[in-house]
């Protein structure tokens, strides 16, 4: 269906002051605070998680030594997903109209809504990440139990709690406890928390203040003087839980986005009907390969 005169009354008559509704500011490219972005030639990506060794044993004098196996353990895939929307102008539309060139602001709602809809998917794991988004070793991203040769390990606190000062140092605890698909310590480190915008009051009091906070005592803040989360804390307008907290560490290969098509745009006219079209479409995926790249609590 095209945008026609009917749709347009206001802007087919003179005497209109302004046009409003599509200048909005827009959030963009928070997705940049969780995911490290690589580009992709094929239908979809794979990226297999392999296990080391275990912890080496002693060797008697005179006996042999021990032999070990490493393997693969499962594969995290990213299916790309196309992105798409167009809309049409009637000639007429675009003959008649009288304050401005239709199409120059038409397609720049064109845009916020492909910009609005990254966002919105890059959100996805993280909110459905306590239960319906499964990582490659098929539970839940965020699980006390995610399966390894050796055992589990765990990415979420134990108990769920809201974003204080004990739940993030518990948190800081736990990013540090975590071991590798053998059961080694892998030395992880908590350095940068996302949020919803709903607990950035929280969070400045949390990481920036000198004292402890919610209390009379004198001691140090211990997160900020140890330098815990060295990255601070960024505000993800796109997350719809108001109590949860994510915190991505150093482990390498954890959220990933792949780039296989980047944002093109398109107009051709119809020559029955005189219709101008336009059409933008990309083509990406956002997921994890190793779940140990992101530690979370969904509140209390």
């Amino acid at each position: 269906m095209a945008i026609s005169r009917s749709q347009l009354v206001k802007e087919l008559e003179p005497g209109l002051n302004a046009l409003f509704g599509l200048e909005y500011k827009r959030y963009e490219n928070q997705h940049a605070e969780i995911y490290t972005a690589e580009n992709s030639d094929r239908a979809f990506e794979e990226e297999v998680m392999l296990s080391g060794f275990a912890n080496a044993q002693v060797k008697a004098e005179g006996s042999g030594v021990s032999f070990d196996e490493a393997q693969e353990t499962f594969t995290a895939r990213y299916t790309h997903e196309t992105v798409a929307l167009a809309f049409a102008i009637t000639e007429e539309a675009i003959e008649d109209n009288l304050y401005d060139r239709l199409a120059s602001r038409y397609t720049k709602a064109l845009a916020r809504s492909m910009s609005n809809a990254k966002q919105v998917k890059a959100v996805e794991p993280l909110i459905n990440g306590f239960g319906t988004f499964k990582t490659g070793d098929g539970v839940a991203l965020f699980s006390g139990s995610h399966p390894t040769v050796a055992g589990t390990f765990s990415n979420t606190l134990a108990t769920a709690a809201d974003l204080n000062e004990t739940s993030l140092e518990q948190s800081m605890i736990d990013i540090a406890a975590m071991t590798d698909e053998r059961g080694l310590r892998v030395a992880a480190r908590g350095v940068k928390m996302v949020i919803p915008s709903e607990l950035q009051f929280t969070a400045e009091r949390l990481m920036k203040s000198q004292g402890r906070t919610g209390t009379a005592d004198n001691d140090i803040n211990a997160i900020v003087s140890m330098g815990m989360v060295p990255q601070g804390y960024r505000v993800n307008n796109y997350l719809t839980d108001t109590d949860a907290f994510y915190i991505l560490t150093d482990v390498p290969n954890g959220m990933k986005m792949f780039n296989r098509a980047p944002l093109t745009t398109a107009m051709e006219g119809d020559f029955d009907t005189g219709n101008v079209r336009y059409k933008a479409r990309e083509r990406y995926s956002f997921g994890v390969s190793d779940p140990r790249g992101i530690f979370a609590s969904p509140g209390a």
